[in-house]
């Protein structure tokens, strides 16, 4: 599918695109805000414009990997339940982006793994309700040496970043459970070469 429209029929106004860190959301992200013609906005943007205007007193989930460097020796499954409560912190923020995007009808993508498949699901955003005007689709990469080399790929100056893979991997089968029992849609980033089209068919 070469050719992107902005007149592109589409029945939302807000388009959520989550998954693991590593999976290839952004690549397949920007593919879609092109194809429908609208705005896209990186999650992380918001948490580094947070980080410059918030102190550790104010937001310590926010600041916890500059307050706690030891950190990174932690093991995997405690990294991933540091990453809860910085997830928590940044979609009660996105709750009021969307709110401000639904009340001026201004469509756009928003795309980062903080986001949490319940973000999709809530009947309202403020004073704005849903009605389907938000959805979401998560990119799920479910084995642990494909995140391994899209992380060397990526950022080859990094090394292997065996731990990081694994945090991403444990937090792809949490994202797989939580979007079944919410019904929120979900696309294998493999085979790369058709997920495109097929993010499509899951928006709907």
């Amino acid at each position: 599918m070469s050719n992107f429209l902005s007149n592109t029929k589409r029945t939302w106004d807000v388009l959520l695109i989550g998954g693991a860190s590593g999976a290839g959301k952004t690549s397949i992200s920007y593919r879609i805000a092109q194809y429908f013609g609208v705005g896209i906005t990186e999650v992380d943007d918001f948490q580094e414009m947070l980080l410059r205007m918030t102190t550790p007193e104010q937001q310590p989930a926010l600041h916890y990997w500059d307050t706690h460097p030891e950190a990174a020796n932690l093991p995997a499954e405690k990294i991933l339940e540091q990453g809860f409560e910085l997830r928590a912190v940044l979609n009660e923020g996105l709750i009021a982006v969307i709110a401000n995007h639904l009340e001026s009808r201004t469509p756009i993508v928003l795309e980062g793994d903080f986001i949490l498949p319940m973000l999709a699901t809530r009947e309202a955003y403020g004073d704005e309700p849903n009605n389907g005007r938000v959805k979401a689709i998560f990119l799920m990469e479910p084995d642990v040496i494909q995140l391994q080399r899209n992380f060397l790929q990526r950022e080859p100056a990094e090394g292997e970043q065996v731990k990081r893979a694994e945090v991403s991997w444990l937090y792809d089968r949490w994202l797989m459970q939580e979007t079944t029992r919410l019904g929120v849609p979900t696309v294998l980033a493999r085979p790369w070469e058709d997920v495109f089209e097929r993010a499509l068919a899951a928006i709907g």
